[in-house]
């Protein structure tokens, strides 16, 4: 699943690739993709990608009057390719610019959205997302003010959009091992030492994942050949059974909250 640092590739890429091309036509091969709106071509025609940004694990692309907000969910991918390009059954949407090339949204699940909004307060899903780890308000008072009567797992708070955006499974499981602290620990039994570390490492691991590309895990890659570094990096998840770095204990695996959570039982023990 495409988490923040690989959005950001996206965005990054995306610039590159079609920054100030005009939309001259659409196709939507999967309504379900764009929220079965009627008005989405009409709205997008003849505009023209104007900014590229992201907030969260979302993707908000300015057009000359309004923004196309993305989730990529699971398995969402955006290619730019040329005309003869042979289009296969899992791209859903695909925008023809005005240079001849075309933006072609690829999604095997087909769980990414797609929506056109008029003003970025319009959209609810951005609307509900919590402080970004970088954002000043988001502090050790603000962690325990979200946490004070919260009693599931810490695993499970981190993965919570609407306390900090844009944190997904893979580096939930990474920052609490840099933490030292366990994924079933419940929230409101976080120290004020344990929260700052969780912000700390929160944001080491995002720039140093942003910086490597993003982390490319199973089918994600983004155009160019993007498919992220920090991978090579990852200490625990996606680790099973494998010594730990630091203590050589084997890394276990367990559901938390339906999330496949990987950890050592030795450095990141119930305290």
């Amino acid at each position: 699943m495409p988490e923040l640092p690989e959005v950001q590739t996206v965005v990054a890429t995306l610039e590159t690739l079609i920054k100030d091309r005009k939309i001259v036509q659409v196709e939507i091969l999967y309504p379900p993709i764009i929220g079965n709106d009627d008005t989405f071509e009409s709205n997008v025609i003849n505009q023209s990608f104007r900014s590229f940004s992201r907030k969260g694990k979302f993707l908000i692309l300015g057009l000359d009057r309004g923004y196309l907000v993305v989730h990529l969910r699971m398995e969402g991918k955006f290619y730019v390719v040329k005309q003869d390009y042979l289009i296969d059954k899992h791209t859903h949407v695909i925008f023809h610019l005005d240079d001849g090339t075309l933006l072609l949204y690829h999604d095997v699940r087909k769980f990414g959205r797609i929506n056109y909004i008029k003003r970025i307060e319009d959209h609810a899903g951005l609307n509900r997302l919590g402080h970004e780890v970088w954002d000043p308000l988001c502090d050790i008072n603000y962690l325990k003010e979200k946490t004070a009567n919260k009693r599931v797992a810490v695993k499970t708070m981190l993965l919570d959009q609407s306390i900090i955006a844009g944190i997904g499974n893979i580096y939930a499981n990474e920052i609490l091992f840099e933490a030292r602290i366990h994924p079933e620990l419940p929230s409101n039994q976080l120290s004020d030492e344990a929260l700052q570390l969780i912000l700390d490492k929160t944001k080491e691991i995002l720039e140093a994942a942003i910086e490597a590309g993003g982390t490319s895990i199973r089918s994600y890659t983004s155009q160019l050949g993007v498919t992220g570094l920090f991978q090579q990096s990852l200490k625990v998840h996606g680790k099973e059974n494998e010594p730990c770095l630091v203590c050589a204990t084997p890394i276990v695996k367990k559901q938390v909250n339906g999330r496949g959570t990987y950890f050592c039982t030795v450095c990141q023990k119930v305290k």
